[in-house]
């Protein structure tokens, strides 16, 4: 029977960072987008509005100033390796993010089978974000879903790694998870939990490897 691995962006693939820090460094705003990842953090910001500020912070965003954020992202090593894996068995890899979709969706050319993220403008920012674009922890359910069934698979076949508050209700929705880097969050509903800078020993708690 196949499987299908779904992985959280910010802060599992990428270490103790996230997709929208990585592009505000760019950018030289690393305070201001500390402050909105607070108070993200702290429920005084739905992930619509995070978006409509972040879109106010990045008006001057370019193509070149995100596809430098992504090379230099602090990756987990080995993800190209475990994907790889994955699919040499015959099973699935998709990656599911609130991040903006224009960041996550370069996973793609790393071997992932589907990658989404929340619906962005276009850079350069010509037009406003539309809430119904952007996604939730209950979206990452409806989108597992989703690729279940474009997968031929059910959420029994699922395997979900994660780290945050986002993961909450996919973990509680599939039968595997591994808690990676971890917070309070998550860490107790994991099935698996791993701490490290290697995706590879993540995948080894569920893959029989190593």
């Amino acid at each position: 029977m196949s499987r299908l691995h779904l992985f959280d962006l910010d802060g599992t693939l990428i270490h103790g960072s996230a997709a929208a820090v990585e592009i505000s460094r760019q950018l030289g705003l690393e305070t201001e987008i500390g402050e909105l990842e607070r108070a993200f953090a702290a429920g005084d910001l739905a992930p619509p509005r995070f978006a409509e500020l972040a879109v106010e912070l990045w008006a001057e965003l370019t193509e070149t100033e995100v596809a430098a954020a992504f090379e230099g992202a602090p990756w987990l090593a080995g993800i190209r390796d475990v994907w790889a894996d994955i699919r040499a068995r015959g099973e699935r890899c998709a990656v599911i993010s609130l991040s903006p979709g224009f960041f996550v969706e370069r996973l793609l050319e790393w071997g992932a089978d589907a990658a989404h993220g929340s619906r962005w403008p276009s850079v350069p920012f010509r037009d406003p974000v539309d809430p119904a674009g952007i996604l939730d922890g209950t979206a990452k359910v409806r989108i597992a879903d989703e690729l279940c069934a474009r997968f031929g698979l059910s959420r029994t076949d699922c395997v979900a790694y994660g780290d945050s508050m986002s993961d909450v209700q996919l973990f509680a929705a599939v039968p595997v998870s591994v808690a990676i880097n971890a917070d309070h969050h998550v860490r107790h509903l994991a099935s698996h939990a791993y701490t490290g800078l290697d995706l590879r020993g993540a995948y080894e708690r569920v893959s029989g490897a190593g």
